[in-house]
């Protein structure tokens, strides 16, 4: 079972795509020597910045909403608290 952190929102049966990038010329050789895979490498990392920077685009998209949301819950407590047990 995937944790809601390694979900992907992206095809990733889609086929790859030859891109041209510029990189530090110093980290690529030594990427090379340590058999580094770039292209999986760049992959899961932009994975990542892509899920971290959709995330800060509907936190703010939605920030209204969170906010009255909060507020509501502030007032009037959490919808179900009286089943709490704890």
């Amino acid at each position: 079972m995937k944790s809601a952190m390694s979900i992907t929102h992206f095809d990733t049966t889609a086929p790859k795509k030859a891109t041209n990038l510029s990189i530090n010329a110093d980290l690529l050789r030594q990427a090379k020597e340590l058999n580094i895979n770039l292209s999986q490498t760049l992959e899961s990392s932009l994975t990542e910045v892509v899920r971290e920077a959709k995330q800060r685009q509907w936190q703010t998209e939605n920030v209204d909403f969170i906010a009255a949301y909060n507020k509501q819950i502030e007032a009037e407590g959490l919808p179900l608290d009286h089943y709490r047990s704890f």
